[in-house]
């Protein structure tokens, strides 16, 4: 990463947490502030994933009852390991927003203490013990690099940080689908950009905190923005090169590095990693997309007589460049094809972006059209 970057790059692997995210820190701080009477009457919470599991699991090791309000519509991994932890779940709402009203009107009607995602003071601070530990595990660090998504992990962190050692340069990353914070800063209040799918999840939050806003703008030097796939590239880099997992918000900083989205060279960058929870087959699309872009899998719509041979013939072409064919699909109706000839298209596995090129002179050379199919 760092030869990459032109960085010296530090990773904190906070997906490596029994829960797999940051998200616990927060929770078992705001836990452990609680009084007699509130621990007795319990705790309730409003999430579809990270923080959900963070209250479960700590909210039963301290043994607090805990209610998680989870939308209709969560994964039922994410469920299951909500429950496993030790909480009850009430599926509610067609999204976060209903199911946090839910939470909030239980919290009120039962005499439960509501334990926010990211705008309490606690939970904030407990997001806040990343950044003290960086400057433990590395004094010399220049830069730090955290995702945001209501601002609990990076206000935080930034707090801690800059509080201590204000030399230390502090980034936001947020994806560009969801500028919550970016546009908050602009409006000078919390404002709700309009809702949007992004395979960060975990930062995929329409509205910046108000308790987490005066924190950014008062501690953090920059935000940056990061698309889809430079997301998706990160995820596959991390699980390739460093053999850790991490899910799109926890890849946000790293996908900022890797774009020069930060503009910095030669410095100490702490980046976090601040969850690994994700679906897994959203992970095997990450990496069937990862791969295309990298040219590590190609399909070429190729052109080619309809006649016995034709087709040994090709895949000789393709056998003698070494490429290995993993799908073929025949047609001979679309596309424009004339009457007595057809269009094949073959994915493939390749070495990389030159083993594609070469390929594709190769079939030139014996006469072929073809086009890739992206």
């Amino acid at each position: 990463m760092s030869e990459l970057t032109g960085n010296e790059i530090y990773l904190k692997l906070e997906n490596l947490q029994m829960t797999g995210s940051f998200k616990e820190r927060g929770a078992l701080n705001k836990l452990l502030t609680l009084t007699k009477d509130q621990r007795a009457c319990g705790v309730i919470a409003a999430s579809a994933g990270n923080h959900a599991q963070g209250v479960a699991y700590h909210a039963s090791r301290l043994g607090i009852q805990a209610e998680i309000v989870m939308p209709l519509h969560t994964p039922l991994v994410k469920v299951q390991a909500t429950r496993r932890h030790g909480a009850e779940v009430v599926l509610h709402g067609m999204n976060y927003d209903e199911s946090c009203e839910r939470a909030l009107t239980d919290a009120t009607t039962r005499g439960l203490t509501f334990v926010h995602a990211f705008d309490d003071p606690e939970v904030i601070a407990g997001q806040g013990t990343i950044g003290f530990e960086i400057l433990h595990q590395q004094p010399r660090i220049d830069v730090i690099v955290a995702p945001i998504g209501g601002g609990g992990l990076l206000g935080g962190i930034a707090c801690a940080v800059k509080e201590t050692n204000p030399r230390v340069k502090v980034v936001g990353v947020q994806t560009a689908r969801l500028p919550s914070m970016i546009r908050a800063m602009e409006a000078g209040a919390p404002v709700t950009v309009p809702a949007a799918t992004t395979i960060a999840d975990g930062i995929a939050v329409r509205r910046a905190g108000e308790k987490t806003l005066p924190l950014i703008h008062k501690y953090v030097d920059e935000i940056v923005t990061v698309e889809e796939e430079e997301i998706a590239s990160a995820i596959l880099l991390l699980l390739e090169r460093e053999k850790t997992l991490a899910e799109g918000a926890g890849a946000a900083g790293l996908a900022a590095l890797l774009h020069n989205k930060l503009g910095i060279e030669g410095q100490r960058v702490a980046v976090t990693v601040c969850g690994g929870n994700i679906d897994v087959t959203l992970l095997s699309r990450i990496i069937e997309r990862g791969l295309v872009k990298d040219g590590r899998l190609v399909r070429l719509r190729i052109h080619l007589p309809d006649h016995p041979g034709a087709l040994m013939k090709l895949t000789a072409v393709i056998a003698g460049q070494n490429a290995n064919i993993v799908e073929t699909n025949h047609d001979r109706a679309y596309y424009g094809v004339n009457l007595g000839d057809t269009v094949i298209d073959i994915t493939m596995e390749t070495r990389g972006r030159e083993h594609v090129d070469a390929l594709g002179s190769a079939l030139s050379e014996h006469g072929y059209t073809f086009e890739r199919v992206m």
